[in-house]
């Protein structure tokens, strides 16, 4: 192994940027060569159980949960699903503990932020394409949204 073009140490260090951010993978390159650095999937999957118990401590939220996993794909092909332009993590207000940006029912303006995402410590606020009202929320404060799934249903 002497002859890679790169330490060990460097390969930690991007390991520590992985777990820091979390990100699944991470790849530089330079004049010695290219690292890259991968975080097994079933990191992300033990990330998302834990989630689900949370929920149930509550029983009418545990009874409702079923009822949003059984309808991901009829909600992404509504007319009026907003679908998340990337990866990363919701959140339905500016900070803990503040109203949310939208709730239920209300009527949004074109360019009105609905929600933030978290990408890579970077908050992205998801702006209403068109005025309406929202009729359905399908996303979690703290939850994480993958590309394309629909956020919530403005109509």
């Amino acid at each position: 192994m002497a002859s890679l073009p790169f330490n060990d140490e460097a390969v930690r260090a991007l390991a520590a940027i992985l777990n820091d951010t979390g990100l699944t993978e991470i790849e530089i390159e330079g004049k010695e060569g290219r690292i890259r650095v991968v975080r097994a999937q079933t990191v992300v999957s033990g990330v998302a159980a834990p989630a689900a118990p949370v929920a149930v401590a509550a029983a009418p939220v545990a009874a409702a949960m079923p009822v949003p996993a059984a309808a991901p794909d009829d909600d992404s092909h509504h007319p009026g699903a907003i679908p998340s332009p990337m990866v990363g993590i919701a959140y339905l207000a500016p900070e803990p503990g503040a109203a949310p940006f939208v709730t239920l029912g209300q009527t949004v303006t074109a360019g009105q932020t609905l929600m933030l995402i978290e990408a890579m410590k970077t908050f992205n606020q998801i702006k209403a394409p068109r005025a309406g009202t929202v009729t359905r929320i399908l996303v979690a404060a703290g939850a994480p949204v993958e590309f394309g799934q629909p956020l919530l249903i403005l109509e």
